[in-house]
């Protein structure tokens, strides 16, 4: 099938305007209706397969208008052709003909009528070979449909009205930033009252600024970031997680279509400088021998104190005994070889600019920028690509401290994405008066509906057991 290389307005999921009905148990039908999304390009073909997909569905009708609906569904992405395999699956080579190699992602929101976000996702196209039309329709109502049945249970989490004009300044990690700057400008938009402002330098410019007094709150993806940057001064600080998300590895290898197999060997190999050559043979055993260049590998990391740098590294450092040995897990680790870079951007411009480099950013990130990023091997042998689905398998090992801290890097089991992470906001566990108020509000706010925004940006929601946690420890902040 001749598909769209770069898409997608999802009205191309219906015929102009259609909309479905939502069937939550005992509180009735709720209507919904799926709006027209942002796109660059339609796909006609994509249209006629998400509408045959919902009319499966037992629980969907469609509808005409908007303002007949309870529940609105919308969004947007893009879905574009990296290459085409060989049919010889040794070659791995980029061809002018072949089958397709698509990659991208679709983000979808559910939202009622006043334009609050009630449940988001994110959907990526599947690797096996077929129909990416119908491919994407299938995942997109599954999801949805999911969505739908879990909406009635959900709990929410009340918000404080916040009367007084406060502004809430905040500094820290990068790894977050897409979705923090969507939950303040929501905010915003809920509670006129309230303007929060956030500086993404970084883990440790904004721990240290946190720890000056310079700013209301910090975030970083280390749970040591304290103990690290301000060691003595822990006690006067509250770890919140905020959400989940994954690092992944971004590879300039041109001509290349297929994702690059990394066992955890490989990816230590290449950040200590011993494996220095694209068609080393660890790579090539772990690529079932493809055939790989002859080029120089370019290591490109972090340059300044970086929770996604922490992420990385504690993920090396659980995986690798050597790379544990000689480098550890850190907000800037001394490393072995390489470039370095400031912030996602700066490694993402790094790697663009060099044939045979690699370097490694948060997964909305790479999927936003069209970065090449490969598969990593986890603890159960299987290679793995970051998603919601992995990172969710990731958590569900995971286990919580009493003092909100984890890891959930390189855990065992099927279906685990290995190099995941929690990121925290950090904030004082004394506040004064005249912003501990709009403070505790977002806070309870980011672990209500904030957690419903997240997955569309490539970031899981938090786990119920965890966000009764965090509510306890935000009551006691004074």
């Amino acid at each position: 099938m001749m598909f769209v290389s770069r898409i997608f307005e999802i009205a191309c999921w219906l015929m102009t305007g259609a909309a479905f009905a939502w069937q939550p148990g005992a509180h009735g039908v709720k209507r919904l209706y799926v709006e027209e999304f942002a796109t660059k390009a339609g796909a006609e073909a994509l249209q006629q397969d998400v509408a045959l997909e919902l009319r499966k569905l037992s629980t969907v009708s469609l509808v005409a208008h908007e303002s007949d609906a309870d529940l609105v569904v919308g969004g947007g992405g893009e879905i574009w052709i990296r290459g085409y395999r060989s049919l010889n699956p040794r070659s791995g080579r980029l061809l002018s003909n072949g089958t397709p190699v698509y990659t991208g992602f679709l983000s979808v929101e559910l939202k009622d009528n006043h334009g609050m976000t009630l449940w988001s996702d994110l959907v990526t196209p599947g690797a096996t070979p077929g129909d990416v039309s119908k491919d994407l329709a299938r995942r997109i109502v599954r999801h949805l449909a999911e969505g739908l049945d879990r909406l009635d249970t959900a709990s929410g989490v009340a918000t404080p009205v916040v009367q007084p004009a406060t502004t809430l300044n905040g500094a820290g990690a990068t790894f977050p930033y897409p979705v923090y700057a969507k939950w303040f400008t929501n905010y915003r938009r809920e509670n006129r009252t309230v303007q929060i402002n956030y500086d993404p330098v970084g883990s440790e410019a904004g721990i240290r600024s946190l720890v000056s007094g310079g700013v209301d709150f910090a975030a970083s993806d280390s749970p040591e970031a304290l103990s690290e940057l301000a060691p003595g001064e822990e006690g006067k600080y509250i770890l919140l997680p905020s959400v989940v998300g994954a690092v992944v590895p971004i590879v300039n290898l041109p001509g290349i279509p297929n994702e690059i197999l990394f066992t955890p060997e490989v990816l230590s190999g290449i950040f200590l400088g011993k494996i220095t050559k694209w068609n080393d043979p660890l790579l090539a055993r772990a690529n079932g021998g493809a055939h790989l260049p002859d080029l120089d590998i370019v290591v490109v990391h972090r340059a300044e104190g970086s929770g996604t740098s922490y992420a990385w590294t504690d993920y090396l450092s659980r995986a690798s005994p050597e790379w544990k040995t000689e480098v550890g897990a850190s907000l800037l680790p001394r490393w072995p070889t390489g470039r370095g870079a400031s912030g996602n951007d700066g490694v993402a411009k790094l790697v663009k600019e060099r044939a045979g480099s690699i370097g490694y950013v948060e997964f909305i990130y790479a999927l936003q920028n069209h970065l090449s990023y490969g598969k990593v091997r986890n603890r159960n042998g299987e290679f793995l690509s970051a998603s919601l689905e992995t990172i969710a398998a990731a958590v569900s090992r995971s286990e919580m401290r009493d003092d909100l801290k984890a890891s959930v890097a390189n855990l065992p089991g099927s279906g685990v994405y290995p190099i995941a992470s929690f990121t925290w906001i950090v904030v004082p566990r004394r506040i004064d008066e005249g912003k501990r108020g709009a403070t505790v509000a977002f806070l309870r706010w980011m672990l209500g509906p904030g957690q419903q925004q997240a997955a569309a940006l490539g970031y899981l929601a938090l786990p119920r057991d965890l966000v009764s946690k965090e509510l306890d420890a935000i009551a006691k902040i004074r």
